[in-house]
């Protein structure tokens, strides 16, 4: 099972990306299939996420942000930086207080600002060492530009209950 580093701590990740077997109640779609067939994804009964790529607009998703749990930022290299505004986007202009994230090229370097940009998540690059990550959420004690404040869990539940979706300590 792979792990991932969710809220400071490395986890067992729960979820599965469609292409992988056995799919299980919390699922990950790549995002064409989700816009290209959406009545069918309204339908799934397990908690949904989706994977975008750099070159999607965080617009194309609103639609659907009510009905996903999980969005899964891929970054194609360590120098793109399409992800950091995507995560920003997401938790300030549509106030999304789902899982957001960050996939792919997600080095230890990256973690304090993809955290401060709206990530909440991380699926560590390949040859990463986690206990690094880790250390990387506290190595800056000051930032001088502004940053995604941390959503509490009471903010999260209570715009959840008004949006009509239930959420647990675990999304």
């Amino acid at each position: 099972m792979r792990q991932i580093l969710r809220r400071r701590e490395l986890v067992e990740d729960e979820w599965r990306y469609l292409e992988e077997a056995p799919a299980g109640p919390s699922l990950i779609v790549p995002v064409a299939q989700l816009l290209s067939t959406p009545e069918h994804w309204r339908g799934f009964e397990g908690r949904l996420g989706v994977r975008v790529e750099a070159a999607t607009r965080v617009e194309e998703l609103v639609p659907e942000l009510g009905r996903l749990a999980l969005i899964a930022c891929h970054f194609p290299s360590a120098g793109d930086g399409r992800g950091y505004s995507f995560a920003r986007l997401l938790r300030e202009r549509y106030a999304f207080t789902g899982e957001v994230r960050a996939i792919g090229a997600v080095k230890c370097d990256q973690i304090f600002f993809m955290a401060r940009s709206g990530f909440d998540s991380f699926e560590l690059a390949p040859n990463e060492d986690p206990a690094a990550a880790i250390a990387a959420f506290t190595r800056f004690t000051v930032a001088y530009a502004p940053g995604s404040a941390a959503v509490s869990i009471l903010a999260q539940r209570f715009r959840a209950q008004r949006s009509g979706r239930t959420i647990s300590s675990n999304n």
